[in-house]
């Protein structure tokens, strides 16, 4: 079955439209590519709102984005926005208007999902993705308005953060700085430095890389070039050198003419590059990679992983739960402690799937918020799940929705206090496409993640692992919980007594620890 999908993105400089055919024998293959430069980031960036004028210009390029999608017969689509419109105050008016319009749904994705997205792009790129991730290796995602790090070591991520580093943003400010030209290149370092050097000190530290990957919209200008015009996918560190030097040492005219783009994108060629070549010099990385994936391309993977018409052998749900365990140590949480925690909670949740019938997704998030149920006492002991809560929030989870880093934080704020329904705040609403098991009662799947997640914290009381071997089952009411444990769980026993109702209250099953008698 081949399948023809649609991928829109509403990014901060350009409106991208991907024509794909998918299908299960050959994978995802590109057929269109239409693009318009919109600078709806310079209005949000500058102003805080997207401007009337640019609505109206969206609409009339969205409105011939929907032409090309009946020529081609597509029978599917995305469309997501991204930085500009994510911080423009005038958002959801922008969305109705394209949505009346138009008839497209546009959905505002986070930072970490549209990171995450890009990632899945790299991936598709199988062999040499897989291959390159063996060795230090630095995800560099340079877009219009942000830019994010992601660290691969052993095939492992090992911490993502994003900066506000984006190309737009630092026009728009050597724009009002109006200085010249030497100036500027200055101007550029001492920024780009202020930010990667902070971030050098807190993650770099006592690690190799061999590679950067180089993704976003601004390196394609400079995709494969080289001072010799041709084209190439990989460039050693003396190769991006060299190319650096001479992007510096030319003019915008110049600018224009050798990569073929008008006044406004050129005059961002030199931040881009500079951005790249500072991650180079401060990873010590030899080797560059720019594999020319686009949004729309990663839109087109992630698709194609949700219709099961491609499996990618990366795993991408180990990435995130690595990077919320990479966190927990930030916070100094105690690790052998989190781990007994977390697999006492997945049994709970594979034991009970008939009593909550929830899937995967929310296993996951579960086993996020064990990793970081106990965060929030690196700030203070007297008020840890307040101090947790705000961490959560405050901290950028990769692959995560706004909505679910609110369910994480909301589990991990509630899971060692009274549970107050009608307290319980969730600020997103999920999408059409969510992937959550039944999104519109968000509150009672944020009670039954608490609840597994209380009785799994309490399984380890006492902090040993007592209960490492036990076994559940359910029957005549109860979750027994058996142990062959031969020392006292007294103190197991009592906590999870003490969590009972609530659990009870939740699934219908009273827990109850049974620790079997040796001869």
């Amino acid at each position: 079955m081949v399948r023809t999908f649609a991928a829109i993105d509403v990014g901060s400089f350009e409106l991208e439209l991907g024509i794909f055919e998918i299908s299960d024998k050959n994978g995802i293959r590109a057929v269109d590519h239409v693009k318009h430069m919109i600078a709806l980031g310079r209005d949000t960036f500058r102003d805080g709102k997207i401007s009337y004028r640019l609505v109206e210009e969206t609409c009339s390029v969205l409105e011939d984005f929907v032409r090309i999608m009946k020529e081609y017969q597509v029978e599917d689509y995305r469309a997501y926005a991204t930085s500009a419109m994510r911080e423009a105050r005038n958002s959801q008016i922008v969305l109705e208007q394209i949505r009346v319009r138009t008839g497209i749904e546009v959905k505002i994705i986070s930072n970490s999902e549209q990171r995450f997205i890009s990632y899945k792009a790299i991936a598709a790129k199988e062999t040499e993705f897989q291959k390159i991730i063996q060795q230090g290796t630095a995800i560099v995602d340079v877009g219009f308005g942000s830019m994010q790090v992601s660290l691969f070591d052993k095939d492992a991520l090992v911490t993502t953060q994003s900066l506000p580093l984006g190309v737009l943003r630092l026009k728009e400010f050597l724009a009002n700085a109006r200085v010249s030209a030497e100036v500027e290149h200055s101007l550029v370092k001492e920024l780009v430095d202020n930010e990667l050097m902070t971030f050098r000190k807190m993650y770099l530290k006592d690690r190799e890389f061999k590679n950067v990957i180089a993704i976003g919209e601004p390196i394609l200008t400079l995709y494969y070039k080289t001072e010799a015009g041709k084209r190439k996918e990989q460039l050693t560190a003396e190769e991006f050198d060299h190319f650096y030097a001479r992007i510096k040492s030319m003019t915008k005219d110049q600018l224009e003419d050798a990569f073929d783009v008008n006044g406004e994108y050129a005059q961002m060629l030199f931040p881009t590059a500079s951005i790249y070549k500072r991650m180079l010099d401060i990873t010590g990385a030899q080797m560059i990679w720019v594999p020319g994936i686009r949004m729309v391309d990663g839109m087109a993977a992630e698709y194609a992983e949700d219709k099961k018409m491609l499996k990618f052998n990366h795993d991408f749900s180990n990435d995130i739960i690595v990077a919320s365990k990479n966190i927990a140590r930030r916070y100094k949480c105690q690790m052998s402690h989190i781990q007994a925690v977390e697999d006492s909670a997945l049994k709970l949740f594979d034991t009970l799937k008939r009593y909550h019938g929830m899937k995967s997704r929310e296993r996951l998030l579960l086993q996020i918020a064990v990793n970081l149920h106990a965060c929030g006492k690196f700030v203070t002991m007297r008020d840890p799940l307040d101090c947790a809560y705000n961490i959560i929030m405050s901290t950028e989870i990769i692959g995560l929705s706004h909505v679910e880093r609110e369910i994480v934080a909301n589990v991990v704020k509630y899971h060692d206090q009274k549970f107050r329904y009608n307290e319980v705040e969730v600020s997103a609403k999920p999408s059409r496409d969510s992937r959550l098991v039944n999104p519109e009662n968000l509150t009672l799947m944020i009670a039954k993640l608490t609840a597994i997640l209380r009785l799994a914290n309490s399984m380890d009381r006492s902090h040993l692992n007592k209960l490492a071997d036990c076994k559940l089952n359910v029957r005549e009411n109860q979750l027994v919980i058996s142990t062959d444990y031969s020392g006292d769980v007294t103190l197991e026993a009592i906590s999870i007594a003490e969590k009972g109702d609530f659990f009870e209250e939740i699934f219908g099953v009273r827990p109850v620890l049974r620790q079997k008698k040796k001869v």
